[in-house]
């Protein structure tokens, strides 16, 4: 759980990190998830983690916007994202971001 500058309440938000980043540095990578239950279908840049992953209903996570949060403000881990839900993660964030490089493109 992480609360953002200025947002009213903690949300749900998915380290990123390379594990490595994760287990020695101050500053991680996250994506954010909403507090409310999902209640329509993932857009092209969003998946949608459930209990499965340690929340407590299904969850719509922004794979757009990777935010840098020092460690200290992460509070109360809620699980782990599943392995077939890590690489939905990942191809998500590859496509949200365009990295033409990955996906085949080139570079402007």
């Amino acid at each position: 759980m992480w609360q953002p500058p200025k947002w009213p309440e903690p949300h749900p938000a998915v380290i990123v990190s390379h594990p490595d980043r994760a287990a020695r540095k101050d500053d991680l990578e996250v994506v954010l998830c909403s507090t409310k239950r999902a209640g329509r279908e993932p857009q092209a840049n969003e998946i949608i983690l459930d209990e499965a992953d340690g929340l407590d209903w299904p969850t719509i996570c922004k794979c757009d916007l990777i935010y840098a949060v020092p460690r200290t403000e992460l509070k109360r881990r809620k699980g782990r994202v599943t392995n077939p839900q890590q690489s939905q993660l990942i191809q998500t964030i590859i496509v949200s971001h365009y990295w033409p490089a990955v996906l085949g493109g080139t570079f402007i």
